[in-house]
């Protein structure tokens, strides 16, 4: 379905040669990771979605845009967190 909208909008797109689909990070708690690292302000973390990345995708882009504009985010990640661990 993913590829058949995509060539609707981009009917250049060649055709799959291949599929592959890698590792997805998975947590023990079942959580996300989102938010800065605190080894280094200028990496954000936004991984470990359980399978539903594409469904999370515009909820964690919206908190990845405020952090990296040094905004809160209009949800409370503390749950997120990726000093949790």
């Amino acid at each position: 379905m993913i590829e058949r909208q995509s060539r609707k909008v981009l009917p250049q797109l060649k055709e799959v040669k291949s599929t592959w689909m890698g590792r997805r990070p998975t947590l023990p708690d079942s959580l996300p990771v989102i938010g800065k690292s605190r080894k280094n302000n200028n990496v954000i973390y936004a991984f470990g979605h359980q399978h539903i990345g594409w469904t999370l995708g515009a909820v964690t882009g919206k908190i990845i845009d405020s952090l990296s504009k040094d905004q809160l985010p209009n949800i409370d990640i503390g749950a997120y967190s990726p000093n949790r661990f």
